[in-house]
């Protein structure tokens, strides 16, 4: 007799996925119980197909770990009907006694913890929200190569008696041209002449990126003239800010904000005993790197933030008391973007 199939109309399935570059591993749930795993290429809309085919009627939601992939799988299968969340991975709980980790393990937790309730999916950028922000991210990844190319060739003129350990002239056209007059080994003069030519060519291409992203600037002007109100975010700051947050008015409350850039503080707390430790370090950590440096470089504009910041870190340390500071700058932010206004320096708010 052939297999009878069984039925999944008006059924609840809830999948995970584990992913990775050429495959994804997939584990499903119904009624509690896994009806089906399976391991299959990384192709998106392929596996959206699989799913509404494995199970058909039934009311289908995902969830993977947020990563490398970004959201090219979520938006898949969002447009097949499915109801997909991307997770933070550092917010899925795991035993303490669990040492076993694989991708079949990892699918089957997501599926479960979804199925019950216990997954909180991250905000998912909009199409063009994902794209405005390669810009700064690009800009990012070239500044430290050419900074790179610098330090390498102050080394080689370093190694070789050129220059003194104390020298502190940074790397510059003019600087180059000189290096280039100078009587040098054959050997030296080639390495130099080929860093300086990457130099070159990285300062053209950040000089570029300049212009592109005044360009979006422009076209993003209300929030641009919000950020660049605050004491200590110029032009390269605000712009990575405007593309990685957006309008914070979208924020519910300032806890969901500091919950998505990482600044909320963890608590272990007892009875009448409240502990507070460390910062959860969610959400992106160049935008926390930022804004703890953007809080560094308003203390000196700002009194009020200085004279909070002094009296935090007379009891609490200077790390935690310019992450709260950091925290309070963010949170200022999202005023102005609720309230309408520019930043206010010297306010008490």
């Amino acid at each position: 007799m052939p297999e009878q199939r069984v039925s999944y109309t008006g059924e609840r399935v809830y999948v995970g996925v584990d992913v990775h570059k050429e495959t994804y591993t997939v584990t499903c749930v119904c009624r509690k119980q896994i009806v089906k795993t399976a391991t299959v290429p990384a192709e998106p809309a392929r596996l959206a197909a699989s799913l509404l085919r494995w199970f058909p009627g039934a009311t289908v939601a995902s969830a993977y770990e947020a990563g490398f992939s970004a959201f090219v799988l979520h938006r898949a299968l969002t447009q097949g009907g499915i109801t997909n969340l991307v997770v933070n991975p550092a917010s899925i709980a795991v035993a303490a006694n669990d040492k076993v980790k694989t991708d079949r393990r990892d699918s089957k937790k997501l599926a479960r913890d979804l199925a019950d309730g216990r997954l909180q999916g991250i905000s998912v950028p909009t199409e063009a929200e994902e794209l405005a922000r390669l810009l700064p991210r690009t800009r990012a990844q070239l500044v430290e190569p050419r900074a790179t190319l610098a330090r390498q060739s102050k080394a080689k003129l370093h190694q070789c008696g050129l220059i003194t350990p104390k020298g502190q002239r940074m790397i510059s056209h003019q600087y180059l041209q000189e290096i280039a007059t100078w009587a040098l080994p054959s050997e030296l003069r080639v390495s130099l002449t080929l860093l300086a030519e990457q130099w070159r060519l990285t300062t053209r291409q950040l000089i570029e990126m300049r212009h592109l992203l005044r360009e979006q600037a422009q076209a993003q002007g209300e929030i641009e003239k919000v950020s660049r109100s605050v004491p200590g975010i110029g032009a390269v700051v605000a712009r990575t800010f405007a593309t990685e947050l957006g309008d914070m008015s979208r924020f519910a409350n300032e806890r969901a904000l500091f919950s998505y850039t990482g600044l909320t503080p963890s608590e272990y707390s007892s009875g009448a005993a409240i502990r507070r430790g460390h910062i959860s370090h969610q959400g992106s950590s160049r935008v926390r790197h930022l804004l703890v440096e953007t809080a560094w470089r308003a203390l000196p504009r700002d009194k009020v933030l200085q004279e909070s910041f002094d009296r935090v870190a007379a009891t609490r340390g200077k790390k935690r008391a310019i992450v709260a500071m950091a925290r309070r700058l963010i949170g200022r932010m999202r005023a102005c973007f609720r309230e309408g206004t520019l930043y206010a320096v010297g306010t008490y708010v």
